[in-house]
């Protein structure tokens, strides 16, 4: 059985934040889309940047916090890392002050900028709950760059 493949392409970042899309292909045929907000790079450190680029495996997880999620294992020097359910990451959510995501991948359908000036994504749960279903062990996910899109 060749396993699923996630594949997130990170298309455009600023000092606050970085798009990008996630695809799930199951034998080489898209089975899912969505769009997806990091954090930006800053070296890799814990809860104020987005992981490196790479090749990981992935479990389908139910988070305490978030529900539904994929686990993203062994990213170098980073613990937990789930692509999960949120909507803010570059200013705070308005109901708990803190943004969505302390590195973590956030999904949902569309970009929004609410008029903020930061892109936001919309419908994550529904966005995430989908991907999770979808999702069949083993999974991997490549994270790949690029900003020339």
């Amino acid at each position: 059985m060749i396993p699923q493949q996630i594949v997130l392409t990170r298309f455009q970042e600023d000092e606050k934040q970085t798009e990008g899309t996630l695809e799930l292909y199951n034998n080489e045929k898209l089975l899912f889309s969505c769009k997806v907000l990091e954090l930006p790079w800053r070296d890799n450190k814990r809860r104020i940047s987005r992981i490196p680029r790479g090749h990981y495996e992935c479990v389908k997880h139910i988070s305490p916090n978030f529900g539904n999620s994929i686990w993203i294992k062994d990213v170098p020097d980073r613990s937990e890392i789930l692509i999960h359910v949120g909507n803010f990451i570059g200013n705070p959510n308005p109901k708990t002050g803190k943004p969505d995501s302390l590195g973590c991948p956030i999904v949902g359908e569309q970009f929004n900028d609410p008029g903020t000036g930061v892109v936001n994504v919309t419908n994550s749960r529904t966005t995430i709950n989908k991907l999770y279903e979808l999702v069949k062990e083993p999974v991997y996910i490549n994270i790949i760059e690029n900003f020339n899109i």
